[in-house]
């Protein structure tokens, strides 16, 4: 593509996988700047992985990782508790030792201020980020900054979490501790079990994490860029350097790949020598259209690890964490439990029930941090996967850091604390 404005020997073909809202985000970003961009993905744009069906939250301060001390207290409950925010079905134990031993390790407190530095340099412009990038598309009514609101049962229970808090305010967050008054003018419909609440006013929310995921597709083709349906089942190379994906339906060469699958990442790497401890922590949905009240932000009450999440048309119910792997089953008991949530929190609900449920994969590793930049072994290829719960807010900040080095243009951004490599064995 000739007068594009690019460096003589920078990659000009550049071969996203993965059309969630990660890739995505990235493909628009990369096409802007001028590269020949194509994404290819079996599924529809964002309708695979986790795009689909997350809880909207946009959650700049969410910077204390998963694994945080005194973690360990826990792990029964999550292996024998069929209720419990994460489980772990009995068959997937020895699956799943590893990773959750990688996790333990995780919570040191060395191994927590690594991530949580790491993911504050990822995350702390998201919001600002996200509001540019509604823009950019025609959508900015996607973005709802109304906040979010985290429900407490007493000053007992708000002290567990008083690690967390304390490392998101130490980043810059701005946190408003309220009383039942302080929650019941924010939200009138919340239940007397909860007492306290912690208010991000400085966090927003997605309506429609599909339909964000849809217009970045739209807008992306209409500035040149291409969406291939062919389901990649292998990167390949050449004189030792990127050449492209092989898919079922052929082979897409390219100068620059990025992998931006999601929690099919892992799988496409291991033949080119990278153990990537990546996990598939299986999360639930489902969709109210007439929850019977009424709600303008995410509500996430402590206890039960669920967003309630005010959607275009409907009211979404989403959490739980499941260990499961990518070929087991949908469990619909656990997504029966986000029932039992709802009810918890707002019990004047009187929903009807939803038309089936949603699962999907987060892609989550051991310390929370996401891997992305380029491949040390294999140039040309680059890395964007593993955000976890966080791959909606974490797409548009994944976008402006990875763009740079996709094109080979100057950055002053440090990859080093999300590099593959700083996993042994990758």
């Amino acid at each position: 593509m000739e007068g594009d404005g690019m460096a003589e020997g920078n990659p000009r073909r550049v071969l996203v996988i993965g059309a969630g809202i990660v890739g995505l985000a990235l493909a628009w970003r990369l096409r802007q700047a001028g590269a020949e961009v194509s994404v290819v993905d079996a599924e529809p744009p964002g309708e695979g992985g986790a795009s689909f069906g997350n809880a909207g939250a946009i959650s700049a301060s969410s910077v204390a990782p998963l694994a945080m001390p005194g973690l360990l207290k826990q792990v029964p409950r999550m292996l024998l508790d069929r209720a419990a925010p994460l489980h772990v079905p009995a068959g997937y134990w020895l699956r799943a030792a590893p990773w959750l031993a990688r996790f333990v390790a995780a919570a040191r407190p060395a191994s927590v201020t690594r991530a949580t530095a790491a993911l504050d340099g990822l995350l702390r412009l998201a919001t600002e980020q996200h509001q540019a990038l509604v823009r950019e598309i025609g959508a900015p009514e996607l973005l709802r900054p109304h906040g979010q609101l985290y429900l407490y049962r007493g000053a007992t229970q708000l002290a567990k979490d008083q690690a967390s808090w304390a490392i998101r305010a130490a980043h810059g967050a701005r946190l408003e501790r309220l009383d039942r008054a302080g929650i019941l003018a924010l939200e009138p419909a919340v239940g007397p079990a909860y007492q306290m609440a912690i208010f991000l006013a400085d966090h927003a929310h997605c309506a429609s994490p599909l339909r964000y995921a849809r217009r970045l597709a739209e807008v992306f083709r209409q500035a040149g860029g291409s969406i291939l349906r062919d389901r990649v089942t292998a990167l390949t190379t050449q004189d030792g350097r990127i050449s492209g994906a092989q898919g079922q339906a052929g082979h897409h060469p390219a100068d620059a790949v990025v992998l931006a699958a999601g929690a099919w990442s892992a799988r496409l790497a291991a033949p080119l020598g990278y153990r990537i401890p990546l996990e598939s922590q299986r999360g639930y949905h489902v969709d109210l259209p007439e929850p019977g009240f009424t709600l303008t932000r995410p509500v996430i009450p402590a206890d039960r690890k669920v967003f309630i999440t005010p959607m275009e048309g409907a009211l979404r119910v989403a959490g739980t964490v499941e260990f499961g792997g990518l070929d087991r089953a949908p469990d619909p008991a656990r997504a029966k439990l986000l029932y039992d949530d709802l009810a918890a929190v707002f019990p004047e609900a009187r929903p009807a029930p939803a038309e089936g449920f949603w699962m999907g994969h987060r892609p989550c590793l051991p310390d929370s941090v996401p891997v992305i930049g380029p491949a040390q072994r294999v140039p040309g290829l680059f890395f964007a996967f593993g955000h976890g719960h966080l791959g909606l807010t974490g797409s548009a900040p994944t976008a402006e850091l990875l763009a740079p080095a996709v094109l080979g243009r100057p950055s002053n951004r440090d990859l080093s604390p999300y590099a593959a490599e700083r996993f042994a064995g990758a």
